[in-house]
């Protein structure tokens, strides 16, 4: 039995002075369309984690990220490939939010009230909540 390949994934935590965060929904033609998450997407070759996230938010929303700061990693193994998932917390840009790729963005808080959320995203948001002593459910269902 062979081992699936493990796809290299940067995840974008934009995070406002206010303390909330950026979430877009996954285009339409993309697996879990409609599905909110934090915004990112594959490492090329020959990029690092921080390259291959200034490049998707440029090329996703339209923005200039200042520092990328390596916060947590996670495996995850969706139906359709496994993926690490880089997280990386944003806290200045540059640009107009765009949403290049169709989709839908909002600024959040716990309890996320945008719904449904990809189940990636569900450790972020358990990770703010230990953070922040949020107590109860981090998102809808």
């Amino acid at each position: 039995m062979s081992e699936r390949p493990v796809t290299e994934v940067a995840v974008g935590v934009l995070v406002r002075p206010d303390g909330q965060f950026l979430l877009t929904s996954r285009p339409e033609g993309k697996v879990y369309a409609g599905y909110w998450e934090f915004p990112g997407g594959k490492v090329e070759p020959g990029e690092t984690i921080e390259q291959a996230l200034a490049r998707e938010l440029r090329e996703e929303l339209g923005i200039q990220i200042g520092a990328a700061h390596p916060w947590k990693v996670e495996m995850f193994d969706y139906p359709h490939a496994l993926v690490r998932l880089n997280f990386c917390k944003v806290f200045d840009w540059t640009g107009e939010f765009q949403m290049l790729e169709g989709q839908q963005m909002a600024w959040a808080d716990l309890p996320v009230q945008v719904k449904p959320v990809l189940p990636g995203t569900f450790p972020v948001l358990a990770w703010f909540a230990q953070e922040r002593g949020h107590v109860g459910p981090t998102h809808l269902d």
